[in-house]
């Protein structure tokens, strides 16, 4: 099972500063194990960022984005208390969601 997502907003204002960090391996299918042999691909394909259960970020990734990979986003209208979820799917069809309340 795919580890948590880790979801933080940094309310300053009228603009709620969100980061996201997606744990996951990230392979591309270029890299070979100590046998020499290839890695299968292995990546996050779909993303999307919920606020109380509305998209507000839908995004698509392929191979040339980093293992864990790290999102940072600004956004209008999120207040303390607001519901904000990510989930992603990978190519596998692994899945993985989390929730965070803002504080």
């Amino acid at each position: 099972m795919a580890e948590q997502i880790k979801i933080r907003a940094l309310l300053q204002g009228e603009i709620a500063e969100i980061r996201i960090l997606m744990q996951h391996p990230m392979e591309t299918g270029q890299r070979r194990n100590e046998q020499g042999q290839l890695l299968p691909s292995h990546f996050i394909q779909n993303f999307t960022v919920n606020l109380n259960g509305k998209p507000i970020i839908d995004g698509q990734l392929n191979t040339s984005v980093s293992k864990n990979p790290l999102f940072t986003f600004r956004s209008r209208g999120i207040k303390a208390g607001d519901k904000l979820s990510v989930a992603w799917t990978d190519n596998l069809g692994e899945k993985r969601q989390d929730e965070v309340t803002v504080g």
